[in-house]
């Protein structure tokens, strides 16, 4: 059996990976805020970044879509800097993904900070370490976990993505066309020797994914680091 056209595959790991490296700066502060935050508009917050969990994808991909255009404030901006439009394009997927796989990322990590408490920092505080220090050098060790979850979850996420990416980005070989988008293609033009062969990669990926963050979970307490 002939293997089908892995460049869909190496696209979707290029895509998940750069979106969980620019999920993980973006919402360590966001979680970080949720998680010692008084202020009334946490809940907007939450409810903002909770969105896509409960949004069809659809919806959340065609308002990206015209978030995206070149009509659009950042649409018209990247045109301008680089000459291609963000829409359908793997930058436009990027975009599209930070947003929809945001809960994956601030969701765990809002829960780990929010497990540490205030104490260890308070203590690191008595020992004259500054903000900054205390956040690298005590909260961060002790919400490991949180940040194996987040990480593990954003990325397993972003690679089972179908219908936003397929609304920003459509379906260009080489460009957009992630392994999910192959696999809905394959079963359009009845191959399912191919859609098995690709839909069996996402299978065994999921089921991995899932199994080392239950490992992961049992071997690191809340607050072990």
């Amino acid at each position: 059996m002939n293997l089908p056209d892995l460049g869909p595959l190496w696209l979707t790991l290029k895509l998940a990976t750069m979106t969980t490296i620019i999920l993980l700066m973006i919402g360590t502060p966001i979680a970080w805020w949720l998680a010692h935050t008084k202020s009334r508009a946490k809940v907007v917050v939450e409810a903002l970044t909770a969105l896509p969990l409960v949004l069809p994808p659809t919806v959340l991909g065609f308002y990206l879509l015209v978030f995206l255009s070149p009509n659009s404030l950042l649409g018209s901006f990247w045109v301008s800097v680089t000459g291609s439009t963000l829409a359908f394009s793997f930058a436009g997927l990027v975009v599209a993904s930070i947003f929809y796989s945001m809960p994956f990322m601030v969701q765990p990590l809002q829960s780990a900070f929010e497990a540490v408490g205030k104490k260890p920092l308070e203590a690191a505080a008595s020992l004259r370490a500054s903000p900054l220090d205390a956040f690298f050098s005590v909260a961060s060790p002790m919400a490991f976990r949180g940040y194996l979850t987040a990480i593990v979850l954003s990325f397993a996420h972003t690679i089972g993505e179908f219908g936003v990416v397929l609304m920003v980005g459509g379906n260009i070989s080489g460009k957009t066309k992630v392994i999910s988008i192959a696999i809905y293609e394959q079963v359009e033009t009845i191959n399912y020797a191919d859609a098995h062969v690709l839909s069996a990669i996402l299978l065994a990926f999921s089921f991995v994914v899932l199994l080392f963050v239950f490992v992961m979970n049992r071997r690191f307490p809340v607050g072990v680091g």
